[in-house]
């Protein structure tokens, strides 16, 4: 019997939840390492819930040379104090929540670091976020581009902020949970995991459980 299909994703900036749920998916997944960065997308920004609506925070990085930069490459620009910033933008966005203050000492020594590249970055926040989360799994990444894969388990464009590169996802439906702003706006689905995080506790897990579906059917079979 041929090993099962791996789910592609990008690297990500505290993704948002639909990549997370792709880990409880019972297939392997692969993190594109040999992938050309890409601007305006997951790779260096995340979406959390402000009091004022849906907020972006972008890490910035430095002056790419050309347009094909291998994301593997890119670092990080600390000229600007994004950290500081990130951090007093979750921290006014989730301080209410019930579950911010049992995450903050370590989320606040991982903006204390200074890590070089982007996708190292990232990496080191993706584990820390599956330890939180207690999903057993050391991320993997590719050792090579994959190219010709099958749409269904190609997640490396659609998972994107820009609509017009999403497309349907039949393995992944948003649930509802309690956010600390949502008697202003209302709920905002797939928002970065923090938000689930913050707002669902040891919750968490199964809540992202929950937007899994068609697990029955085998959908990346």
């Amino acid at each position: 019997m041929p090993p099962p299909p791996s789910i592609l994703l990008s690297t990500a900036y505290l993704p948002p939840v639909q990549y997370m749920a792709k880990f409880l998916s019972g297939f392997p997944v692969l993190i594109e390492k040999h992938e050309n960065y890409q601007k305006q997308s997951y790779r260096n920004r995340c979406y959390i819930y402000g009091a004022n609506g849906r907020q972006c925070l972008v890490i910035p990085v430095k002056k790419l040379h050309g347009e094909k930069t291998p994301i593997r490459e890119v670092e990080i620009d600390y000229t600007m104090n994004w950290q500081k910033i990130h951090l007093k933008s979750i921290e006014s966005a989730y301080r209410l929540s019930a579950f911010y203050d049992y995450y903050e000492d370590d989320f606040i020594r991982m903006y204390e670091s200074k890590v070089p590249l982007l996708f190292d970055w990232n990496l080191g926040l993706l584990r820390l976020i599956m330890e939180w989360l207690c999903i057993p799994i050391e991320p993997a990444v590719t050792s090579g581009y994959k190219t010709d894969c099958d749409p269904d388990i190609d997640f490396r464009q659609s998972i994107s902020p820009k609509e017009r590169l999403k497309r349907q996802d039949v393995a992944f439906e948003p649930v509802h949970y309690q956010q600390v702003f949502q008697d202003r706006q209302g709920f905002m689905p797939n928002l970065s995991i923090v938000d689930l995080l913050f707002n669902e506790g040891p919750v968490a897990l199964e809540s992202l459980r929950r937007t899994i579906m068609n697990r029955e059917r085998g959908i990346y079979a």
